[in-house]
């Protein structure tokens, strides 16, 4: 149901050091990194430690996000519709994200407490 999680990293260092100590012990490793964030997994892309884009210190809730795997575009372009007709708030709307995959294809909201959620799916309908 969940397809990957994120959380707040506001020294990227300082978290490669505690991840990478901690993240290999559970049979994951790293697998992609930039200067936004450190992504860990077993070869499909499970957790990620990510500069909290709106430039604040990252807190428990800042920069944090949970996404739901989708089996279509069309899923997403529902959770996205249905969302924001049901109380929640526009955080990016329905598309590709190709600096992500090529077929990555997410929506994002907030919901009414705030929470961002987004769903997502890799298929190409």
């Amino acid at each position: 149901m969940i397809h990957h999680v994120s959380v707040g990293g506001s020294d990227l260092e300082r978290s490669r050091i505690f991840y990478q100590a901690v993240i290999p012990l559970l049979g994951y490793r790293l697998v992609s990194e930039d200067e936004q964030s450190l992504d860990y997994g077993s070869g499909v892309f499970a957790f990620s430690v990510e500069r909290p884009l709106d430039g604040e210190p990252a807190t428990g809730g800042n920069g944090t996000h949970i996404a739901f795997e989708a089996r279509t575009r069309a899923d997403v372009d529902a959770f996205h519709r249905e969302g924001l007709a049901n109380g929640g708030r526009d955080a990016g709307a329905p598309g590709l994200r190709p600096e992500y995959d090529a077929n990555y294809y997410g929506a994002f909201l907030f919901d009414p407490d705030g929470n961002k959620v987004e769903a997502v799916t890799f298929s190409a309908t």
